[in-house]
């Protein structure tokens, strides 16, 4: 019988095809072209010179059998690569290629977004080039195959065929989740709709609800369940137990039929009629307002319409994670100039040939990914086919991936009009719905939240709400990221937040954060006592849902967040 391979003897790449000469002529070309990007003659000449002395030691210490330090990188924390000799240099060799490109990138001549978008290209090119992406080259994947008699492989071959068939890579189990079932569970009704959006209203939890209702404007770019996702981490489920009769839109996932539908018709038909139909059901002259990153963007604009014709309908504006000054955002700028979007509005916008198109939610969920590529894309493809391993069930990953596709004349108009020229925060630059608009004009005081380490929104972009905003303010930091940060119920006494120790905003978020507290646990307490403040006395709870010719159409979620992409 024969004897199993032990991990150091699985099969591996040959390290002689790996001479530090063989290295330095292979990136000569590359180091030509990226020369050809002016980089300082001596820059270069010092990195090349660092790369030669780096890998003749690392190769040295391999030829003679020294045992190499483990890389600070958990793609190859496994013992499998420590303990398989050829598996642990190709990895630090790896990451000393991975260094000598990224210095590279970084001593690029040229202006801010050249270099930030030579950066990205570089960055995602080293991570699809790791050798943890390749079977070959993936000690812990061979000696998984070996130990399975290849049952691995025929897994990850299955499942790589499964994913063809579904379009897009699987980040969880998507069999173990079903909107209204286990995810958006919280119970309500549909009491409106229209072609554009659904209005659910949820049941009350108190016997008393504050008089002035709660209308939430998630963002059109993903379906609303993010804020309903379990009944432990749901915000709306929170709003709802603190006396607040809560509204929320339930977009429509935009089909043919739907494609020549405009920011405007977004403004007017869903966001504005949204604010007018819980006006009627509730009989508030005035109701809270919550807009979350896009939706956010929506609501502000909405509001900015209305106060053009002279209507004030907003108690209160609570915006989370939420760009109006698109003056840099991060590294979505890297997406947006003038040719992408030109690209964009002769394919899908209004002056394509062919008429408008869609833009498809699996597009928009892929670049959103590759963001982050090594957590994102990665990660799943080295587990679901290299391993064969099928990824667990994880609510916010099959929320993530429930896309939704936009229109193409409603998504130009934002990319040109916001992140290319920035002209919502100017007044009387932009008309919509045929009112000029001016944000400085609403009076509602404001709740801005900024996560700390959002990607997406900067949080330092979304402190610029701040200058442009003039009613009363409250800015707060909340940690993590763009939706970790917000979904953050204090039950849970996780990561913390920052308030300033006076009302004042400072004209800069650096500015702010100087004289800002750190404070344990969740920011949802702090807004509670915030919205609590605007949302008036309290009143006996509705019985039943609607009001004022406005009938349950159907229980929550509704149709509308059921439809795919």
């Amino acid at each position: 019988m024969k004897r199993k391979p032990s991990p150091a003897e699985a099969p591996g790449p040959d390290v002689n095809a790996f001479a530090p000469a063989d290295m330095a002529a292979g990136l000569g070309e590359m180091w030509k072209t990226v020369a050809g990007l002016q980089i300082p003659m001596e820059a270069l000449s010092g990195l090349q010179a660092d790369y030669l002395k780096q890998a003749t030691e690392l190769w040295n210490a391999s030829l003679h059998g020294a045992k190499l330090p483990a890389p600070a990188d958990r793609r190859f924390a496994g013992e499998a690569w420590s303990a398989n000799p050829a598996g642990s240099f190709v990895a630090q060799l790896y990451l000393l290629n991975a260094r000598t490109l990224q210095q590279m990138a970084d001593k690029v001549e040229g202006d801010e977004k050249t270099k930030a978008r030579i950066r990205f290209a570089v960055q995602q090119w080293v991570d699809a080039a790791s050798p943890s992406n390749y079977l070959a080259l993936n000690p812990e994947a061979l000696r998984l195959a070996l130990d399975s008699k290849g049952e691995s492989i025929a897994k990850g071959m299955q499942q790589l065929w499964g994913d063809v068939q579904r379009g897009h890579l699987s980040q969880t189990d998507e069999s173990a989740f079903e909107v209204g079932r286990n995810v958006a569970t919280s119970e309500g009704s549909v009491v409106f709709e229209n072609e554009f959006f659904q209005l659910l209203e949820y049941k009350p939890l108190t016997a008393q609800v504050f008089e002035r209702p709660l209308l939430m404007v998630p963002p059109c770019i993903n379906k609303y369940y993010i804020l309903d996702l379990q009944p432990e981490n749901s915000l709306i489920r929170y709003a709802v137990e603190q006396g607040h009769r809560v509204f929320v839109v339930s977009w429509r996932n935009p089909d043919e039929s739907c494609k020549s539908w405009t920011w405007d018709d977004y403004i007017e038909q869903a966001a504005i009629k949204a604010i007018s139909v819980v006006q009627e059901i509730s009989g508030a002259e005035t109701t809270d307002t919550l807009g979350f990153c896009v939706g956010g963007t929506i609501l502000s604009t909405a509001l900015a319409v209305l106060a053009a014709r002279g209507e004030q309908p907003a108690a209160s504006v609570t915006l989370l994670t939420t760009l109006i000054d698109f003056s840099s955002n991060g590294i979505l700028d890297l997406f947006v100039d003038e040719g992408s979007v030109q690209l964009r509005e002769m394919t899908i916008g209004p002056a394509s040939p062919k008429g408008p198109g869609l833009l498809k939610g699996q597009e928009l969920a892929t670049t959103f990914s590759f963001l982050r590529p090594n957590d994102l894309v990665w990660n799943y493809v080295v587990g679901n086919y290299l391993k064969g391993e099928a990824p667990p069930p994880f609510d916010l990953l099959y929320w993530n991936g429930d896309s939704t596709n936009l229109p193409g004349p409603m998504y130009c108009w934002y990319l040109r009009h916001t992140y290319l020229q920035n002209e919502l925060r100017i007044p009387g630059r932009l008309s919509v719905c045929g009112e000029k608009l001016d944000l400085g004009l609403i009076e509602a005081p404001v709740y801005i939240y900024g996560s700390r380490e959002d990607h997406i929104v900067p949080w330092d972009s979304a402190y610029r709400s701040t200058q442009v905003l003039k009613g009363k303010k409250r800015f707060v930091l909340g940690a993590s990221g763009h939706i970790a940060g917000v979904i953050n119920p204090p039950a849970k006494k996780k990561r913390s937040h920052w308030i300033g120790k006076t009302a004042a905003l400072p004209a800069t978020a650096e500015q702010w954060m100087e004289t800002a507290v750190e404070h344990a646990g969740s920011w949802w307490p702090d807004w509670a006592a915030w919205l609590a403040g605007h949302a008036g006395a309290k009143k006996a709870a509705p019985k039943t849902p609607g009001g004022k010719g406005y009938k349950a159409i159907e229980p929550a979620p509704g149709r509308y967040v059921k439809q795919k992409a």
